[in-house]
Order: structure tokens, then sequence, then C-alpha cells
């Protein structure tokens, strides 16, 4: 019978994900984010411009309405673009790796043991830029799922192929 043992773990060596190469999203997916953005604030426009019509009570904000979402419209293009910016991915030797956010960064590392199917959903607006979004499911369930959008397809379709080798070896 072995003996039990739990040393300390010097955390100082271990290896830093922070320090991985990230790829960032392809650039075309930009153009994606801002079709998503302006259609959201198109219906978000015909809504108020349809509040501000039927509503005579609301017709005293109307010149405070359209300021008001001039400046989210801004916020939330600034917003976007840096969360874009600060997106990216790495696929290692035993794990995949995506980081995003700004003002809180988000690292979710997927073991390739943990992985128990894979997608690659192409909306209809990344298919006209040539971009699919992968979608891995672990066994930790919803939440230890990752979903890597704006990535060029055929890249995506390699790495998809890649994970299930991985996942098929481990069985």
């Amino acid at each position: 019978m072995t003996e039990f043992t739990n040393e300390t773990i010097d955390t100082d060596s271990l290896p830093k994900c922070e320090e991985v190469q990230l790829t960032p999203l392809n650039s075309k997916y930009w153009n994606v984010m801002l079709i998503n953005i302006f259609i959201f604030l198109f219906i978000l426009a015909a809504g108020l411009t349809t509040l501000l019509i039927l509503n005579a009570n609301a017709r005293a904000y109307l010149y405070v309405l359209p300021g008001i979402y001039i400046v989210f419209a801004v916020l939330l293009f600034i917003l976007y673009r840096a969360s874009f910016k600060k997106r990216g991915f790495a696929v290692r030797e035993k794990d995949i790796l995506y980081t995003s956010g700004i003002i809180a960064l988000s690292t979710t590392i997927v073991p390739f043991s943990r992985i128990q199917h894979i997608a690659l959903d192409e909306g209809l607006f990344s298919r006209i830029y040539g971009l699919g979004e992968l979608k891995i499911f672990t066994a930790g369930g919803s939440s230890g799922s990752l979903h890597i959008p704006g990535i060029e397809i055929d890249n995506a379709k390699s790495i998809k192929e890649l994970l299930m080798k991985q996942i098929n070896e481990a069985d």
C-alpha cells in the first residue's frame, strides 16, 4: 500500500497562462460584431421612436432620449471594440485556452481530457465573412463550456479535427 502524501506545491514554479502567446480573433469578426451592434441599435431606435410618437408624455423628453441614445451607442461601440481587442485563444499540448473581457478579464482553460463534444457553428453574418464559432462542451456541464467566436472557418475545422483526435486517443 502506498503512503499518502500531501506536499505543498511552490506556486511560483507553476506555468503562467498569462505568458501564453494568444491567437487573436480574426479581424473580420469585428465586422460581424458591428452588424450585430447596429441591428440592436436599430431596434432600440425604432422602439424609442415608437414611444415618442405614441406616448404624449414621452414627447417631453424629445431631446433627452435621443441624447441618451447617442451616448449609449458610443459607449457600446467603445466597449465592444475594447472587448474585441482583448479576446484570444491558444491550443496547447494538453488544453485549449480562451481569454476575454475588458474590466474583468476571464481566462478559461479546458483540458482535452474534459472535452465531451465539439461543435462548429456558422451564423449568418459569420458565414458571409468565412468565420465560425467553435463550441467545446465539457464534462462540467454548461459552466465548463467554451465558445470561441471569430475563427476563420478552415482554421476552426482544423482545430475541431485536432481536438476530436485528442479526445478519441484519450478513450
